[in-house]
């Protein structure tokens, strides 16, 4: 039985140490003192970032390494305080969703040249990392993530269980049917990560204050504001929230509330384990997904930290009423080892030398929660040069990332890719606490779930945001939820499953969706868009706006593509007078030529459809990736569109798609394939040019 060894915690609280716990990191990383040794102050500055977590040091290196003057970081204890300090320090290249695999992938690069250019040691192990599939269901989870994998920087095999075993000998290997293989992830000491940005922030230029509390925020007429703290005042051209735990309060200065959880996140050290210790090289991280935990080598002992049910886990109660106390930066809370047993029994069964292990400590500690447990990172509405990078319930491996990427934004006005899954703006004032908190419930326990597409979460539904119809209809299909909404996705019929029920196949709504879809292009149906946003411009120059805006009657499908390459050239008046913005850059792309197309494929598939990230293949390679897809009911076929090289666009062009570790034949054909009335009247109207 694994237990408590000759240092035993017992389930007391851990003292409230104003250093770091040394055994919780690497030992290579150097105390700082608890104060900056900073003496100079800015009475203006460029930038001024709140928070003094990896995060905000992060932004601040890489506003200044780009040239930025003037940057300044305010810490209210000393660097590190809060969530940082205590963390298990993961690292991974693996995320679900497409545009993070960007932040973590730059991230974990940062990290592998940071000790080379600032001198600083980061402590940072890469053995890889294992996902362990134990049922059938994983194991197509870990094929759906191989779909997207293919054009995408970032290394990554499904293994068997004897590659597994090979790799970590330690396995009690009876239930495990394949592995999620990521080379080169592993983990990192947080807090000389930090010291090594924070080194690296003070050589090109920025200024770091601790301990300098921020006392009040006042926004000026011109954009600029005024940041009061107990060290004197610094008037700001804007202002970067990402206090960590304490974002929240910050916001409140302001007259915000930021939708933030704090939850208590527990992991427990070993002693020397003499299986860890004869081991000839480091082990890779493991994450059990159905044990819902991670684990991996801390020196010669193991690390473990779980992942509880919603019902199980904890949220801090009193700081989302009463707020952080005044005097928390470097404390844990009481351990609670019976309230993590389950899942360390599990990871005893999985690893059975735990079974023998000591406890050296238990880490409890604060970590912040947003709904969806995605952080909130950009410009904040309603409120001038306020921008937030906050709600990090995994900060280490998104610092290095979102630090550069909010950089670019600020420094070029707009991000060097799409991250609208991190809007800040996202939430609204539907957003109440009781949501908040039971939705980070929701998000910590589901930490390891089966991720399904079109998958739906119901905690704390519905919100205020229901249309008049909610009542009538709610028992009568099966609802969705969007931006606070909700929205009938289809209708129930005597005899069908009306049950939720999530897969990677089709499954008990593909017969539904295809008789609404016979019913409203054969007949007629009402489609609820209470969800869809709309824009009202007003004022004497509204005009102006709109044709700066707007390259023709659209707005410029992103960051990561452009009109041309998506064939929406006809929407596209270069010859116009307004410098509509991204002409210029339109204009260059048009000079330099094409390399890739989007184009329509229809597919031969069996029971699985594409959805879009898709890899496609073409003798035996990776050549480019879809961006949507679906099911077509009206010419009973599987359609994606997707991004090709320009010598595969054309039409009948055979490549293939990968769906579910299979690749799928898959056919270029011309659009449009049903022609809508605005389809109609384009080809009618261009059919009279050409006649003229």
């Amino acid at each position: 039985m694994l237990r408590r060894g000759a240092q035993r915690l017992r389930g007391l609280p851990l003292p409230s140490c104003p250093g770091r716990l040394r055994s919780v990191g690497s030992p290579e990383g150097k105390e700082k003192l608890s104060s900056s040794t900073e003496t100079k102050w800015k009475d203006r500055a460029e930038t001024v970032i709140i928070g003094g977590g990896c995060v905000g040091v992060s932004l601040a290196y890489h506003l200044a390494k780009a040239g930025m003057k003037d940057v300044v970081l305010l810490e209210k204890s000393e660097l590190t305080a809060g969530s940082t300090w205590h963390a298990a320090g993961l690292t991974t290249y693996f995320h679900p969703g497409i545009n993070l695999k960007k932040i973590h992938y730059y991230s974990i690069k940062l990290y592998e040249k940071l000790e080379e250019e600032t001198g600083q040691v980061v402590g940072f192990h890469q053995p890889g990392s294992i996902r362990i599939a134990t049922t059938p269901v994983r194991v197509d989870e870990f094929k759906y993530q191989m779909t997207r994998t293919g054009w995408h920087a970032t290394e990554q095999y499904i293994i068997e269980p004897e590659q597994i075993q090979e790799m970590f000998p330690l396995l009690n290997m009876n239930k495990i049917l394949a592995g999620l293989y990521t080379p080169g992830d592993g983990h990192i000491d947080p807090y000389s990560l930090t010291m090594a940005l924070a080194a690296g922030a003070r050589k090109y230029g920025a200024l770091l204050k601790y301990p300098a509390p921020v006392t009040s925020l006042k926004p000026r007429p011109d954009g600029t504001w005024d940041v009061e703290t107990l060290q004197g005042s610094i008037r700001a051209n804007r202002i970067v929230n990402a206090a960590g735990f304490w974002a929240r309060e910050v916001g409140k200065m302001i007259g915000l509330e930021h939708p933030l959880i704090p939850v208590q996140h527990q992991y427990i050290i070993t002693s020397t384990i003499p299986e860890v210790k004869a081991l000839k090289q480091e082990l890779p991280v493991i994450r059990d997904l159905e044990g819902s935990y991670y684990l991996r080598q801390e020196r010669d002992g193991l690390l473990l930290g779980p992942y509880e049910s919603q019902e199980k886990m904890k949220i801090q109660d009193s700081w989302v009423t009463s707020g952080v106390p005044p005097g928390f930066g470097k404390e844990l809370f009481e351990s609670d080892l019976d309230r993590i047993m389950e899942y360390v029994e599990m990871a005893m069964e999985m690893v059975p030398v735990l079974k023998n292990a000591d406890i050296i400590n238990i880490i409890n500690g604060p970590i912040t929660y947003s709904p969806d447990i995605l952080p909130m990172v950009g410009p904040h509405q309603g409120v001038r040069n306020y921008w937030v990078a906050i709600g990090f319930g995994y900060g280490i491996i998104h610092a290095g990332g979102i630090g550069r990427y909010l950089s670019d934004w600020i420094l070029h006005g707009e991000p060097s890719f799409d991250l609208i899954e991190l809007d800040p703006n996202r939430y609204g004032k539907w957003t109440t606490t009781q949501y908040t908190e039971a939705k980070a419930r929701e998000s910590y326990g589901f930490n390891n779930i089966v991720g399904y597409p079109k998958e739906e979460r119901f905690a704390g539904r519905p919100t205020e945001r229901v249309s008049g119809l909610y009542k009538t209809l709610s028992a009568k299909c099966s609802m969705g939820f969007h931006a606070g909404w909700e929205q009938p996705h289809w209708f129930y019929k005597p005899g069908h499953d009306t049950q939720y029920r999530p897969s990677f196949r089709r499954t008990n709504w593909f017969e539904p969706v295809g008789s609404e879809y016979k019913q409203v292009m054969q007949k007629v149906g009402v489609i609820d868009l209470s969800p869809f946003g709309k824009f009202n411009i007003r004022g004497p120059d509204s005009v102006r706006l709109l044709d700066h805006l707007f390259a023709n009657v659209i707005p410029k499908m992103n960051c990561d593509t452009n009109p041309f390459e998506a064939g929406l050239d006809y929407f596209v008046k270069l010859n116009k007078p307004a410098d509509f913005i991204g002409k210029q850059a339109l204009k260059q792309i048009k000079a330099k030529g094409l390399k890739r197309r989007l184009v329509c494929l229809t597919l031969t598939t069996d029971d699985v459809d594409p959805e879009g990230n898709e890899s496609i293949w073409y003798k035996g390679k990776v050549v480019g990736n879809t961006t949507s897809g679906s099911y077509s009911y009206s010419i009973q076929k599987s359609l994606a569109l997707a991004y090709v090289p320009l010598e595969l666009s054309k039409v009948g062009q055979q490549v293939e798609v990968e769906l579910l570790g299979k690749n799928y034949p898959a056919t270029i054909i011309q659009e449009p394939l049903v022609l809508t009335e605005p389809t109609r009247n384009r080809l009618q109207k261009n059919g009279r040019k050409d006649k003229a």
